[in-house]
């Protein structure tokens, strides 16, 4: 990717050669697929790797490297005297090596690439340093970047134990509980410098100096370094600094912050990367900006010349209305962690203060960091057009000479990754009939309009097997939860049937935040959800899923309440909440799902993506205008919400109401009316209209095309 000595290349290798001397030479291509995660979005990627051991594979996380280190020297064997598996083998190291290959097509050069910060990174389940839709956004943004070979690398923190895990007790309170991870099963290595040590750098922080190693990770043609502070020669309290996402004391969470910007920015130096744009993915990096400012300045640049240039370098995504993603720190919060490293930039404390201030001089206001990314950045935008609408009202303050319409903060809505998110079957339907180079012609205007011309019956077909994969995970999933928790041996016994395959199903899962309103569907006017829950001719069926960040105690609570919906006698049967939501199982939910509600209160869903992931398997939604549904929707191709503006009681019941009509009088219907060769046509073309308008225009690829045009170029 890059000339240097110290970018990891070379521990990586030793890694792979590590592996390889592990196994048996048919096998020896293995070691350099497990050090890089593009075998997870390729065709027969996974089913390789599963194919070795199977109870492993499952055990690990589908963790390559843990399943090579651990299977039987045995197994090896047999599989290197299996002549199909080292033929798929063979074919997969040399689709590798080709995609590796490919010319780099843009203006960016590969020595100077994007350098991509972000606070998480969702790109597979074996590495938890994920919460949710931020990181997966993320995660998104490297395979498609790989898949585009776009030059751009990505910076992150290494957490030792990751996000929380969640159970759920009987009562239906959330606990969590953290699991440490061993980076030394991981797919990863450790950057070492020249002398072959451990290569790193130093944060002051605290008063004390922290030590930074830098780990690297493949991610197709895409590099991510993670940083980590877990190793003896820093004081317990620094080490922990990398220990969790999103820690609950805001303490660590500024020391995290420090560490992301300026340890990742001195990190990028000392491996000697010079990246010719700086992208802060949300505020988290914010300080990568100071530290850019410092340097600078300490090679002569006078102060309002270095804050330009480092202007001219950055560009900044913000994500979020909400206040909690938008943090300020006062001046009591900021000086026992970082006051000296404000001192080494020379530019006073007050002005370091201003720059993340809505009104500068105003020593009451707290330092955020979202106006201080929005100072130091040449461009800025929004996730979704109704966002970025948003955001230019919310921070219009910070140029009180501009109408809102003239704030500099535009907007690229997200998109998903398509071959990580569309099932296998999906994939190969279309390829079927819209031809094997479907993938590359996601852009070409018309070219969906070809979904058309598949047959229903043949759709039909592959969204069955979707959902009944869906079905047999939640019985699964549902027995060993319920038992877990030690529930009456009734409601057990009912998870083993729960669900129908031929059952309208229903999907709710993501983050549990009180904006999210999960709590809309027990608030259904007339008992209306018991009624469509009940034994009809017409029955649905809801998979619920989400976590509660460790701190929301009003998000737990509101998960409490549903859960207390098991109480009623059609719950057990056609009501699943999966518990410890993340990228294992969130594939099979929303590839499965018949329907997906988004219910968020309007302004405060930036964009949303599990809807658009839902789309690319034929799934359809029914979502409040807000976020991406609000361009997306297009009065045929899914079903809206339009939310009054009112107070939260006045709107929480309209759109109850809303819902409740919504279901009985249209969804339900549509999906069950059948030909007598029990095929929904009039669901199946609102498939294929939901297909055809949404799958090219909320990709991840024009994302990141878009990224390149309005924010790289």
């Amino acid at each position: 990717m890059m000339e240097s000595r110290n970018d990891g290349s070379r521990d990586l290798a030793q890694a792979v050669a590590t592996l390889a001397d592990r196994l048996p030479q048919p096998l020896t291509p293995l070691a350099e697929l497990t050090f890089n995660y593009r075998w997870a979005w390729m065709a027969g990627g996974a089913e390789l790797f599963g194919q070795i051991d199977p109870v492993l594979w499952r055990h690990s996380q589908c963790n390559p490297r843990e399943l090579l280190e651990s299977v039987s020297i045995r197994r090896l064997r047999e599989l290197a005297g299996d002549a199909t598996f080292v033929d798929r083998l063979n074919a997969l190291a040399s689709a590798c090596k080709v995609d590796a290959q490919r010319p780099n097509p843009w203006q960016i050069p590969a020595e100077h690439p994007v350098a991509y910060f972000c606070a998480e990174f969702g790109f597979h389940g074996s590495m938890a340093v994920y919460s949710g839709g931020l990181g997966v956004l993320a995660g998104d943004i490297l395979k498609t970047a790989s898949d585009l070979a776009l030059p751009l690398i990505g910076i992150g923190l290494f957490y030792r134990q990751g996000y929380f895990h969640q159970r759920i007790d009987v009562w239906g309170w959330q606990h969590e509980y953290w699991v440490d991870a061993l980076f030394e099963r991981l797919p990863v290595a450790r950057v070492s410098g020249a002398d072959g040590q451990p290569l790193s750098v130093v944060v002051k922080i605290r008063q004390r100096h922290v030590v930074v190693h830098i780990w690297r990770v493949d991610v197709g043609r895409t590099v991510l370094y993670l940083l980590d502070t877990d190793h003896e020669l820093n004081h317990p309290v620094d080490r922990w600094i990398t220990s969790r996402l999103y820690v609950g004391d805001r303490q660590t969470r500024l020391a995290q912050y420090a560490l992301l910007g300026i340890g990742g920015v001195r990190a990028l130096a000392a491996m000697g990367i010079q990246p010719s744009i700086v992208h802060l993915n949300e505020g988290h990096a914010a300080l990568s900006s100071f530290e850019r400012l410092r340097q600078k300045i300490a090679h002569g640049e006078l102060y309002d010349e270095a804050l330009a240039n480092v202007q001219r370098e950055t560009v900044f995504t913000t994500h979020t209305p909400v206040a909690a993603g938008n943090e300020g720190y006062y001046h009591h919060e900021v000086e026992p962690v970082l006051g000296e490293l404000i001192d080494e930039m020379g530019i006073g404390r007050e002005r370091f203060y201003d720059l993340g201030r809505v009104q500068p001089g105003n020593q009451n206001e707290a330092t955020n960091i979202t106006p201080l990314s929005l100072r130091t950045s040449r461009a800025a935008i929004g996730v979704s057009r109704r966002h970025g609408r948003v955001a230019r009202s919310m921070w219009q303050a910070l140029w009180p000479d501009r109408p809102v319409d003239e704030v500099p903060i535009g907007h690229v809505t997200n998109g998903v990754h398509v071959p990580t998110w569309m099932a296998p079957s999906m994939q190969a339907l279309l390829g079927k009939h819209l031809g094997p180079d479907w993938r590359r012609r996601l852009a070409e205007p018309g070219f969906f309009d070809r979904i058309d011309d598949i047959p229903d019956a043949e759709l039909w077909a592959v969204r069955c097997q979707l959902r009944q994969s869906l079905v047999e995970m939640a019985r699964q999933k549902s027995i060993r939860d319920r038992l877990g928790r030690g529930e009456n041996p009734g409601y057990v016994e009912a998870a083993a049937s729960v669900f129908e395959p031929a059952t309208l199903t229903i999907g709710f899962a993501r983050r549990v935040a009180t904006y999210k309103r999960l709590y809309l569907l027990s608030r259904l006017p007339d008992a209306g959800l018991l009624r469509l829950l009940s034994d009809n001719p017409t029955p649905i069926q809801l998979v619920l899923a989400g976590k509660a960040h460790p701190s929301d105690q009003e998000a737990k609570e509101d998960l409490r309440n549903r859960f207390q919906l098991k109480q009623s006698p059609e719950i057990p049967r056609r009501v699943v909440f999966l518990e410890d939501y993340d990228l294992q199982i969130a594939p099979t939910i929303v590839a499965g799902v018949d329907l997906w509600l988004n219910l968020p209160r309007p302004p405060l869903e930036a964009s949303g993506t599990s809807g658009m992931k839902v789309t690319l398997n034929g799934g359809i939604n029914l979502s409040v205008m807000d976020g991406w549904w609000a361009e997306a929707y297009d009065g045929e191709n899914g079903w809206a919400i339009h939310s009054p503006e009112a107070d939260a009681a006045t709107q929480d019941d309209h759109d109850a109401e809303a819902l409740l009509h919504l279901l009985e009088r249209e969804v339900i219907p549509l999906f069950y009316q059948r030909d007598s060769n029990g095929l929904p046509h009039a669901w199946l073309q609102k498939v294929k209209r939901s297909m055809r308008t949404l799958i090219p225009q909320f990709s991840a690829e024009r994302m990141v095309s878009e990224y390149v045009s309005k924010l790289y170029a």
